[in-house]
């Protein structure tokens, strides 16, 4: 889902019967018709308006809660294009009760764990890029441009090195995941949840006893 509030007001994030991860956000503006209403001109010119600490913070504010609050202001984000009447665009969906998330920058390591007596179960991953906001600090707009870019083996990459265990790690990089778009910067977000550990009998991999 994805919200916009303009500058001045609040915006209210709701997970009803799970809690809030936050896909992508931004402070500034990126078109000339969003909050445009009774504003000047020059104050709608500048499309190019990002805030690089937007994601970060409202992050910080949502992930994991059921509701939350974020004011779209200078105040908090700091002013990226001074003169241009801005908005908050807020893109996040709602995980299930019980699913937690993992996401690191390209070179950096996700590390997971479960507490004791439970082990990880992958329900998601990718290696890539699906917004240009996400792992942008610092980088030039060419890396960011590609937000279609997935490694299609990245689920079975994280299940094969995490899947049953209490703890993992894994690194973020296209030596473990091959470079499913060369030059651009990627990152590796994961989806998992902690369950009981179990005992289970196969027999010819065909059906399972748990006792």
């Amino acid at each position: 889902e994805t919200v916009v509030t303009c500058d001045g007001f609040v915006q209210h994030l709701s997970c009803e019967n799970g809690k809030t991860q936050i896909n992508t956000a931004n402070y500034g503006r990126t078109d000339k018709i969003t909050c445009s209403q009774g504003r000047p001109s020059e104050q709608l010119q500048n499309t190019n308006c990002f805030s690089p600490n937007a994601l970060n913070f409202v992050s910080k504010s949502c992930n994991g809660l059921e509701k939350c609050e974020v004011y779209a202001t200078h105040m908090i984000f700091t002013d990226p294009c001074f003169g241009t009447y801005k908005y908050l665009a807020i893109s996040y969906f709602c995980l299930p009760h019980g699913i937690r998330s993992s996401l690191v920058c390209e070179h950096e390591t996700s590390a997971l764990t479960c507490e004791h007596g439970t082990v990880i179960r992958i329900h998601g991953a990718n290696y890539g890029r699906a917004d240009s906001s996400t792992c942008s600090t610092g980088r030039p707009p060419a890396q960011l441009s590609k937000t279609d870019c997935y490694s299609l083996n990245s689920h079975t990459t994280v299940a094969s090195r995490c899947e049953g265990k209490s703890s993992c790690s894994i690194l973020a990089s296209n030596s473990v995941f091959s470079d499913p778009c060369f030059g651009t910067f990627k990152y590796l977000y994961i989806a998992y949840s902690c369950v009981s550990k179990c005992k289970c009998y196969c027999i010819e991999k065909l059906y399972c006893i748990i006792f």
